[in-house]
């Protein structure tokens, strides 16, 4: 993972440029524990055998199963290894991602994470998406307490506009933001250019760009091609490029524990690092 460099997150977390995304290793539809939980703790092992020092998590994978796994496999925690997580979706059933932004769910949510990571304070924890029945204040202002309490160390705020991502600023240091970003998809280029220039960290989900009908579908046809002249799966291309497009960007792709081939599905993600894309590719793909 050498040439993905790494990443300084709040000015004291340095990760590599490459993380590993843990949503998928939960049950079918994100719900409940992994199938095959052995092999679930053996891809966490192995992402970090492989240099991963960036792992992201939220409370609603399981929900909470995948806090608990992550700590499973991995706890006690090596030194340097960061462990993302987030607050303020809950999951009242298989089918149900509603928003809970309010600040005792969010006070809640957040103990009960610690809890489940087994760690006395969260090097960073993301507000998951605005709950429109809550002011974007009142909610980040509780996560700003917990931050003084110290059970947060640094915040981050995931599925958010620019407009949204100044407000939150005049409530609290944010240090990074997790959208989609992908390709196809670059609606988020406007608050790329804000984590660029202020130092934040942009973690882009849905990173492979899976859906054919996305308003850059051609850059993606053209991905695809480049990734087949240089005889690399699209996974790793769709990755590479988004290393290539900014030093801002931290990449988590993810696997499932599913099949024999979750290993090498990880490694190929991770051997995105050693593919570079130079400036007149990216210029070519668009």
């Amino acid at each position: 993972m050498s040439t993905a460099g790494t990443i300084v997150i709040g000015g004291d977390l340095t990760v590599n440029r490459l993380g590993f995304g843990a949503m998928r290793l939960s049950g079918p539809g994100i719900w409940g524990d992994p199938p095959d939980r052995e092999a679930a703790i053996r891809v966490l092992r192995r992402a970090v055998e492989l240099g991963v020092n960036f792992i992201d998590t939220a409370d609603a994978y399981g929900p909470g199963t995948n806090e608990c796994l992550i700590a499973d496999a991995l706890h006690p925690y090596p030194a340097g290894l960061v462990i993302a997580t987030k607050g303020g979706i809950v999951r009242p059933s298989q089918e149900r991602w509603d928003r809970d932004g309010r600040p005792s769910h969010l006070r809640e949510a957040c103990e009960a994470s610690l809890k489940r990571l087994r760690v006395e304070r969260i090097d960073l924890y993301q507000f998951h998406s605005i709950d429109p029945l809550v002011p974007l204040e009142e909610s980040l202002g509780e996560i700003a307490r917990l931050q003084r309490e110290g059970k947060i160390r640094h915040v981050g705020v995931s599925n958010f506009t620019s407009g949204e991502l100044a407000r939150a600023r005049r409530v609290l240091d944010v240090v990074s933001v997790q959208n989609r970003y992908n390709v196809s998809d670059r609606t988020s280029d406007a608050v790329l250019a804000t984590c660029e220039r202020d130092g934040m960290a942009f973690i882009p989900w849905s990173p492979l760009s899976q859906s054919p009908r996305e308003p850059r579908e051609g850059a993606r046809a053209r991905l695809v091609e480049w990734a087949g002249r240089h005889g690399v799966a699209f996974a790793r291309a769709a990755v590479a490029w988004l290393l290539a497009r900014s030093p801002a960007m931290l990449p988590i792709p993810g696997t499932s524990s599913l099949g024999t081939s979750s290993l090498a599905h990880l490694e190929d993600n991770l051997a995105a690092a050693e593919l570079a894309l130079s400036a007149e590719d990216l210029a070519a793909i668009g």
